[in-house]
């Protein structure tokens, strides 16, 4: 596994948008004031020439001038690193435009992003052999939308850090409840939260964390392996495409076994659940060490008796194997920063959990 230079001091940070841009409000002020926040602590940045384009269908621009933006900061010498402006529906259309051997043969340099990012993220794994960073789009390093899990990613990037945990709550929009009056049942433990800028209202709720491992929920778990993963809606997509080399990026590195970490935007849970059994018999899961499960967009998605536990664990569970669910990953803010692509030492106790990156 290749694992490009970290961001120095001073260094070139990249923005491209394969996805969706930063054209709208309050995407197009937050990601101004990242980038002058960025300016003010002494980095230089780069944007692309898609960034503020509203363009495309699901992403910024045509599938082509996307692609072209996204090759040319892969391959040149334009940044150290690349962030992308956010996430979007169709960056899948974009790939049959990118050159995967020319990406592998140049200069690697980190990519970060989450979300329809997976296109970029996985494949950069499974087609190129070299990680990158499964977190943060732009817009959120603006300081107004500054979190301790956003220090955490920019310190990955930078080199300071090189494990993750998750933290004590997480975010849930509640749109139904308009304040916290006590006329709500709540948990003694539930607070309110106010996001001043959007005026949206939340719940913070205490991490809740759900081992499984054979047919019972477990208390702990510690296991290793070389991670990948992303958002099942695009994974899903990928498979049985000429994309997809995931069986033999799982034989290259069996021998480190690979660990999975997967989370969900919009499927539903019975279309989790399909999506998982494609996988399984597309043999992606060979080879697996355990898997970490984000907190689904949609939470409290049901049907027929089924919750995302069971969708997730109906179809991981036959393989005897940690699975770890209600992670802080993906679209339910907060999210810890994820290697894809390096080895890992994972360890789950209660509520605790944490993650130390090997990259060696």
């Amino acid at each position: 596994m290749i694992y490009p230079e970290f961001l120095h001091s001073g260094g070139r940070i990249g923005f491209i948008a394969p996805s969706y841009g930063c054209a709208t409000e309050p995407y197009k002020s937050d990601f101004e004031e990242a980038l002058e926040y960025f300016k003010s602590i002494g980095f230089r940045t780069v944007t692309g020439p898609n960034c503020f384009a509203e363009l495309g269908t699901g992403i910024s621009n045509t599938p082509e001038k996307c692609a072209e933006e996204a090759y040319d900061f892969l391959v040149n010498d334009r940044s150290d690193v690349i962030i992308s402006c956010g996430g979007g529906e169709l960056m899948c259309e974009i790939l049959p435009y990118l050159d995967f051997d020319e990406i592998k043969k140049a200069d690697p340099k980190w990519f970060m992003g989450y979300s329809d990012n997976t296109n970029l993220t996985f494949l950069l794994n499974t087609l190129c052999d070299r990680a990158s960073i499964y977190s943060l789009c732009s817009s959120k390093f603006s300081p107004g939308n500054w979190h301790e899990c956003t220090g955490d990613a920019f310190d990955l990037l930078c080199g300071k850090k090189q494990k993750a945990s998750n933290y004590p709550f997480w975010r849930k929009s509640v749109p139904e409840v308009t304040e916290c009056d006590g006329s709500a049942a709540l948990d003694e433990s539930y607070d309110l939260y106010v996001n001043k800028k959007t005026e949206e209202k939340y719940y913070l709720i205490p991490y809740k964390q759900y081992i499984y491992s054979g047919e019972h929920p477990a208390g702990s778990a510690h296991f290793s392996g070389r991670l990948t993963g992303g958002c099942l809606d695009i994974l899903v997509t990928l498979v049985g495409t000429k994309f997809d080399r995931t069986m033999e990026f799982a034989e290259k590195y069996c021998d480190d076994g690979i660990i999975w970490f997967i989370e969900s935007c919009d499927l539903s849970v019975m279309s989790m659940r399909r999506a998982l059994w494609q996988m399984e018999n597309a043999g992606w899961f060979k080879h697996v060490k355990g898997f970490l499960i984000g907190r689904p967009a949609r939470f409290d998605d049901s049907f027929d008796g089924m919750d995302h536990y069971n969708a997730v664990t109906g179809i991981l569970g036959k393989y005897n194997v940690p699975i770890i669910m209600d992670l802080d990953i993906g679209h339910l803010f907060p999210q810890m920063p994820i290697i894809s692509g390096a080895c890992a030492d994972v360890s789950a106790d209660g509520n605790s959990f944490s993650m130390k990156y090997d990259l060696s």
